[in-house]
């Protein structure tokens, strides 16, 4: 009777192994979180004109590892912002680019130091690539972690690194606030529009 079942089976075409007959795959979906015809791109100058209305502080984000050998790290920074009360929390972004932030990963931790409306030149300093950064510049050891601590500012915080979050072409960096302190000196360095300013009122 098997026999001749089989037999039959061969006759019409059909299989006779066990198991599945062979499909063809369905093709995959083309998954997208936005169409293309759902939005425009954002023109990358377009951004920066526009997000160049909102006026900034700027402040100088320092670090030392003591096995370092090019001594003490920093970079000019507007992208930060305090960020929680309880736990103490700051933030502040780096591009994923930059060569001075490994240095400031491998410390540990960091400096925030906020600069006054004078200190133009300090930022600009900081701000550049392929220099000594710290020639000329004085600091002390800030309390608790040791990061460079700049002579004159109106404030500082004292930071150990929580937590590092992606942010597109930046990464966002949380720090817990370690000891911090402020002088009343002179008012805030100013960043708006690509200019430096200070605030009057």
């Amino acid at each position: 009777m098997a026999a001749t079942a089989v037999r039959y089976l061969r006759s019409v075409g059909a299989a006779t192994t066990a198991g599945p007959a062979p499909v063809d795959p369905l093709p995959r979906p083309d998954l997208r979180a936005v169409a293309d015809d759902e939005r425009l791109p954002v023109d990358p100058g377009e951004f920066r004109r526009v997000l160049g209305h909102f006026a900034s502080g700027v402040t100088v984000i320092t670090a030392h590892d003591p096995g370092d050998a090019d001594g003490p790290a920093g970079f000019a920074c507007q992208s930060f912002a305090s960020l929680s009360l309880d736990p103490p929390l700051v933030t502040f972004m780096v591009a994923r680019t930059s060569t001075t932030w490994p240095r400031i990963a491998r410390a540990g931790a960091f400096c925030v130091n906020i600069l006054g409306a004078e200190q133009g030149a300090l930022c600009r300093g900081f701000a550049a690539s392929g220099t000594d950064k710290f020639a000329g510049v004085a600091y002390e050891a800030a309390p608790v972690t040791g990061s460079p601590m700049l002579d004159s500012v109106p404030a500082w915080i004292d930071c150990r690194i929580q937590a590092v979050h992606p942010g597109g072409d930046h990464l966002i960096v949380v720090g817990r606030v370690e000891a911090l302190g402020a002088s009343d000196g002179d008012g805030p360095l100013l960043f708006h529009r690509g200019a430096f300013g200070r605030f009057s009122g």
